[in-house]
């Protein structure tokens, strides 16, 4: 996929690509081997990665403060080729907080305690590895790219996505939010796999903001997936 991907051409107005598949693989992988093995789990799709996340450190909603901390994930992370002068790529010692990853994993550790206790019921994937930027530096989504485009680059992440289904055969996916939920239901078709969503956790809705994590665990025991007690 990442191959691929980098075969790809983006016009204005995107100005910049940046795939952490390549320029911080080293722990991506070590996310892969540590916490990707086993089949039969909730899969948790988000859409591709922000800023400060995956951008920064290899790993899907990654804020450094958690991959390093909780995940115990500390790799080294190349700069690449190009890079927009306001979102320089600083790896493990960006110090910004990636909002959404937070949330996301911090809401993880504080139901599961661990991160092994996390994975055994759970795995989080990126639909699309790639992040998007605008000259401005404002990031721009892959379904705000324009139609060529997001046909060429859907058709690669579906396929890897297939791909990952097929490895992890899970029993549930969940899009975190409804652009990730609409790409699983579409991969999925006629396989005897439920798709579902929980609220993205980003900072932009207004109902994240509210309490996220007690609404995505309530949207997760609608579609049947039990929690552990806290503690």
């Amino acid at each position: 996929m990442s191959r691929q991907l980098g075969e790809l051409a983006f016009a204005p107005p995107t100005s910049h690509v940046y795939n952490p598949l390549t320029y911080a693989a080293a722990n991506y992988e070590a996310y892969c081997e540590r916490f990707g093995k086993a089949p039969g789990r909730v899969i948790l799709l988000g859409m591709n990665p922000g800023p400060f996340g995956m951008v920064q450190t290899g790993v899907p909603f990654g804020d450094v403060t958690m991959v390093r901390e909780w995940f115990g994930i500390d790799g080294n992370v190349a700069r690449p080729a190009s890079e927009h002068p306001s979102r320089p790529i600083e790896g493990m010692a960006c110090t910004r907080n990636e909002v959404s990853g937070t949330r996301l994993w911090g809401w993880a550790r504080d139901r599961f305690g661990t991160p092994e206790r996390f994975f055994a019921d759970f795995f989080v994937l990126n639909y699309c590895p790639l992040a998007f930027l605008e000259d401005s530096g404002k990031n721009r989504t892959p379904d705000k790219l324009p139609s060529s485009e997001r046909a060429a680059l859907y058709r690669i992440c579906d396929h890897a996505l297939a791909a990952s289904i097929d490895v992890l055969r899970p029993r549930l996916i969940v899009g975190i939010g409804s652009f990730a939920q609409e790409r699983a239901a579409r991969v999925v078709g006629d396989l005897e796999i439920a798709v579902g969503m929980i609220l993205h956790p980003s900072p932009a809705s207004p109902k994240a903001n509210r309490g996220w994590a007690e609404q995505a665990e309530r949207e997760l025991a609608d579609l049947g997936v039990r929690m552990p007690r806290v503690g």
